[in-house]
């Protein structure tokens, strides 16, 4: 396998491109065709779901279970008015699969085995740049490999970028291992997801539709909670904004910023049609009773800030793989790319028959173009009279408090210090980005991180980028504790391209400023993914061991391919703002 641009894939892209742009020439102009749908015409799908255990004697006995779960290219609808889309996805058979994947449910502490299978055609349903780091199979195919986010497992089960394969494993990646993977769900109860993670087409994998959700269940722990269950009033809702050309298509843009750079990368992805659960702008009939969402944000580098038309509120449970440690009511949530909140709603006590679920987030987050119609609206709920049934009855309630985990404490004497450095390379004429890199590395280059198994640290994030960054860490979770305004930004960004030092940059003379974001109370719990304020410096508690007693992981953390980090704006990792992590003992 070769991951450096060669003579032949560059001259492929760009007879790609140009077939591309032939191709499209009668629809190119229309390539905003699901910005011109009717909105709340289509209802919002359930997502299927596949248990990831055995039950036996009357679900007395839990035992692992075993998954063949294939990728597929297949028709897809997203809208009732839009032609049928080619897409990649999930799911046990051709037929079943689906936008987004199954929900496997999980049960903690027994195991659940996945044998990923790629059946893929050999040739992508999007443009791909071969100037990235990116997996080049010499016989042809697609590349995948899936990460299992928030999954706490042996990094052989991670989806390292380079054990990536093709279609029937034709060719494998450097660090392929496995046929099958075990998650054996021995982390606390809480929201995961699957993706693809391939080197360098992450973005084109995920946009294609290869993404699910994974809930880890504890009974035990949750039973008592009484909160709303069930596949009616229990609900995921994944949201990603995506691009359409009118015969149906994907739109992702097959010319580049900079292309005498990188032929085809852009620095991010914004679609102009908004879909939950494989819909675009689809309705949900609710009664007038609680129900729990968990919503997922699954856009390449969409930022939302949601809100209910009527001012409403959400009561948030969870963020992320974790519960709160109690509720916290809140008006708007921002979710980050990649970014899960646990919620309740209450429409008993609404006068509304019809409310908007809205996002204002500017795009890129946090300075960047105001949002407007199409992407200003997410969904609609439509408000039914009173429940008719004891079924449809509300007996569920919302607890004064939920899990308590070890705290996050920024005082431990001796702990480990990181300074871990967000900026990006410009190019000369446009001004634009290039390449966004983390300390100034590669994913290739040397690791760098190396934290003791079982240990906390102290990483201090630098963002001398325009953008917030969602960063995220395989294996390991953090909270963020404080955020510091940066003072002489251009100074350090300027001494950190030329030296890559944290220390000959003396970061302590420009992390000067007074806290100047508070951390919101309802994103204060473990999680494996916070926002990176632009021009600032974050402190995050970093933990790598169980978070529920500090136990350690109960299998050899150290093992090879090891971990990573990266920021999960896709356009981002794509191009090197991913770096490896390694733990010692």
């Amino acid at each position: 396998m070769e991951t450096k641009p060669s003579a032949w894939a560059f001259m492929f892209l760009t007879m790609t491109t140009v077939l591309l742009l032939l191709l499209h020439a009668d629809v190119i102009s229309s390539q905003d065709a699901g910005a011109t749908l009717s909105m709340y015409v289509d209802e919002l799908p359930k997502i299927p779901i596949l248990p990831g255990y055995h039950k036996l004697l009357w679900g007395i006995v839990l035992l692992p279970k075993h998954i063949r779960m294939g990728m597929y290219e297949k028709k897809w609808k997203f809208h009732r008015d839009l032609p049928e889309t080619t897409v990649f996805v999930y799911g046990t058979t051709k037929t079943t699969a689906s936008f987004p994947g199954p929900l496997i449910e999980a049960i903690q502490g027994v195991s659940t085995y996945v044998t990923w299978n790629n059946y893929l055609p050999d040739t992508h349903i999007l443009p791909w740049d071969p100037t990235l780091t990116i997996a080049e199979p010499k016989m042809g195919g697609i590349p995948t490999v899936v990460h299992l986010h928030g999954g706490v497992h042996e990094a052989c089960f991670d989806g390292n970028p380079y054990a990536w394969f093709t279609r029937n494993f034709r060719e494998k990646g450097p660090k392929w291992s496995r046929l099958t993977y075990r998650y054996s769900n021995i982390q606390h109860p809480g929201n995961l997801w699957y993706h693809d993670h391939a080197l360098g087409l992450t973005r084109q994998n995920i946009l294609s539709g290869l993404l699910g959700p994974y809930v880890i269940r504890n009974h035990i722990i949750e039973d008592p909670f009484m909160l709303p269950s069930g596949p009616e009033f229990d609900r995921h809702l994944i949201i990603a904004d995506r691009s359409f050309y009118s015969d149906g298509s994907i739109y992702m843009n097959a010319i580049g910023n900079n292309p005498d750079v990188h032929p085809q990368w852009r620095p991010e992805y914004f679609g102009d049609t908004i879909t939950v659960n494989g819909k675009a702008w689809p309705f949900l009939s609710v009664y007038r009773r609680k129900y729990r969402f968990r919503i997922l944000n699954a856009s390449n580098a969409r930022y939302f800030r949601l809100q209910f038309s009527n001012g409403m509120t959400f009561t948030v449970i969870g963020s992320d793989t974790s519960y709160l440690t109690k509720p916290i009511i809140t008006g708007a949530i921002i979710l980050s790319p990649s970014e899960i909140f646990d919620v309740v709603v209450d429409f008993s006590t609404v006068s509304s028959t019809e409310i908007e679920l809205t996002n204002d987030a500017p795009y890129p987050y946090p300075e960047g173009t105001p949002t407007s119609l199409p992407i200003s609206k997410v969904m609609k709920f439509l408000i039914l009279p009173s429940p008719a049934s004891d079924v449809q009855l509300d007996y569920s309630g919302i607890p004064p408090s939920l899990v308590s985990y070890q705290p996050a404490r920024a005082d431990y004497y001796g702990m480990m210090r990181r300074y871990i450095s967000l900026y990006e390379y410009l190019h000369p004429v446009t001004g634009t980005p290039v390449q966004i890199l983390i300390n100034g590395k590669r994913l290739e280059d040397p690791v760098t991180e190396t934290p003791k198994t079982g240990s906390t640290e102290i990483w201090h994030i630098i963002n001398l980028t325009e953008d917030n960054h969602p960063f995220h860490s395989h294996l390991a979770m953090f909270q963020a504790v404080k955020v510091q305004q940066l003072q002489q930004k251009q100074t350090l960004l300027t001494c950190l391209q030329q030296s890559n030092d944290v220390g000959a940059c003396n970061m302590v003379a420009h992390a000067v400023g007074s806290s100047t974001v508070d951390v919101p109370e309802h994103e204060k719990t473990w999680k494996n993914v916070v926002k990176i304020d632009p021009g600032t410096q974050t402190t995050i508690i970093i933990k790598f061991n169980l978070i529920v007693n500090d136990a350690p992981y109960p299998f050899d953390a150290t093992a090879q391919p090891g971990f990573l980090y990266h920021c999960h704006i896709l356009d981002h990792e794509d191009n090197e703002m991913i770096r490896p992590l390694h733990l010692v003992n």
